[in-house]
């Protein structure tokens, strides 16, 4: 069970960097800087955020169980 909860946060962890544009380059950024509304921006580093802070709690419990299991 820790196993497959360390693997889910790690998975949301690596979707918040996607949807933030933590991992892509920086003439990419520019790009999607320039090309998506404000709107759309605001929404894609809500959805960012919401998936690190998820990936990062799901993280710890993984790790929390993994020691005491």
């Amino acid at each position: 069970m820790a196993n497959v909860l360390l693997i889910i946060g790690v998975i949301a962890i690596i979707n918040g960097g996607i949807f933030m544009g933590a991992l892509t380059s920086g003439s990419q950024q520019r790009a999607n800087y320039h090309t998506e509304t404000k709107e759309d921006r605001l929404l894609r580093l809500k959805v960012g955020r919401i998936s690190v802070l998820v990936g990062v709690l799901v993280l710890l419990l993984g790790l929390i169980l993994h020691v005491i299991l």
